[in-house]
C-alpha cells in the first residue's frame, strides 16, 4: 500500500456516495427510511431529504477517509515488522 491518503480518498468517496444515494432512495422512493433514521442518529443532519442526503455524503466521506487512512497507517505498520 503506498499511500494512506489515496485509501482514504477511495474510501471516503465510496463511504459517501453510498450514504448519498440511499438518502436519495429514502426520500423519492420511500425504500429504506428506517435505515437513514438509525444512521442519521449517528450523522447529525443525515436524513432522507435532497438537502440530508448532501450532508450524508458529507459525513460518509469524512468517516471513510479516516476509516481508511487508518486502515492503510496500521498495514504499513504491520507490513514493515518483518
Amino acid at each position: 500500500m503506498r499511500s494512506a491518503v489515496a485509501l482514504g480518498v477511495a474510501l471516503g468517496v465510496a463511504c459517501g456516495l453510498y450514504l448519498f444515494s440511499i438518502g436519495l432512495v429514502a426520500a423519492y422512493v420511500d425504500w429504506g427510511r428506517e435505515f437513514v433514521d438509525v444512521i442519521g442518529s449517528v450523522y447529525v443532519g443525515y436524513e432522507a431529504t435532497l438537502v440530508g442526503s448532501f450532508i450524508g455524503l458529507g459525513w460518509g466521506f469524512v468517516d471513510g477517509f479516516i476509516g481508511g487512512f487508518i486502515i492503510a497507517w496500521i498495514y504499513k505498520w504491520l507490513a514493515g515488522k518483518k
